[in-house]
């Protein structure tokens, strides 16, 4: 599979990874898939301690107990929960970074993490507290490089001011186009790499869309304009490739973006995620056409 370097850092990953939230808790299964994900090419892991409470870090680790130099890994911190009690609150102090980390170094079963990420952030966050807390892990190895998971502008151009982040990680696909008037230029030109969450919008741009629409539609469509703006993507599409390769390559196609992670959390989702890797890519035309049947999402309650 194609690997893309990640900002300006030695890493590179494989420009479909695996998020891995939608796994699940069943240990058997999920560590099947994520072997079979390495299996077909795929060298970037995306988890989070959040997810399920850290119990997904615990599968991703058992996963990579021999596989562990095959990939790129991912995880995230700063919504700070304890094990047994419910609910969590967000931190992003040096104190909860720090030892977050040691907890995820534990649950993954390693002694590095290759991308650690902020889960979050506000603008009224301490960002120069959380940023010291990143670079001192990286100075210690514990942390090759470090990002943030966000999507609001303001709290992504001051990383991009003060901070030497790598990445970005953003929702972004064919319905929800708002990183495009803010954001891909801004980080293409300060070489800061961007991964693609949701690129497949929830499963409403693939082949199954009329079964994974909701009543409420997505972001700022309702679910007519859902079904009709990939009615649309259909005829756009050709006999080249399907809706998931075609919406997988569509936010592929800026050069910001150095992976996309669809989650999975069966093999024929893994396997049909996977077949973009030997689609033709979007040409110009094909992307101005999409452009054309969908909309320019603006981001509005998120600074």
């Amino acid at each position: 599979m194609k690997s893309n370097q990640l900002g300006n850092s030695k890493l590179h990953v494989s420009e479909i990874g695996l998020g891995t939230m939608s796994l699940g808790t069943d240990r058997t299964k999920a560590i099947s898939l994520i072997h079979e994900a390495i299996d077909n090419g795929v060298t970037f892991i995306d988890t989070a301690d959040l997810y399920d409470f850290g119990l997904n870090e615990e599968i991703v680790g058992e996963a990579l107990r021999d596989r562990r130099d095959a990939v790129v890994l991912a995880t995230k911190a700063g919504n700070h929960f304890e094990v047994g009690k419910e609910g969590w609150y967000w931190d992003p102090s040096k104190k909860h970074i720090k030892a977050a980390l040691k907890d995820s170094l534990r649950r993954l079963k390693t002694d590095h993490i290759d991308l650690f990420q902020l889960h979050g952030g506000t603008i009224e966050d301490p960002i120069d507290e959380t940023i010291e807390a990143f670079e001192e892990l990286k100075e210690e190895g514990l942390i090759i490089e470090y990002g943030i998971s966000s999507i609001r502008p303001n709290v992504i151009r001051e990383y991009v001011k003060k901070s030497s982040i790598a990445s970005v990680m953003m929702q972004y696909s064919i319905l929800d186009r708002r990183p495009e008037e803010e954001m891909l230029d801004l980080l293409h030109d300060n070489n800061i790499s961007v991964i693609a969450r949701g690129p497949l919008a929830k499963g409403m741009l693939t082949d199954q869309y009329k079964e994974k629409v909701k009543e409420d539609g997505f972001l700022d469509y309702s679910k007519f304009e859902v079904i009709e703006t990939v009615n649309q993507l259909s005829e756009i599409k050709g006999d080249q490739r399907n809706l998931t390769q075609t919406a997988l390559k569509y936010a592929l196609a800026h050069p910001a973006v150095a992976t996309v992670i669809p989650g999975a959390s069966r093999s024929e989702q893994l396997l049909a995620n996977l077949t973009a890797q030997n689609a033709p890519d979007l040409t110009s035309e094909a992307i101005q056409n999409i452009k054309a049947v969908s909309k320019m999402n603006v981001y509005d309650k998120h600074r």
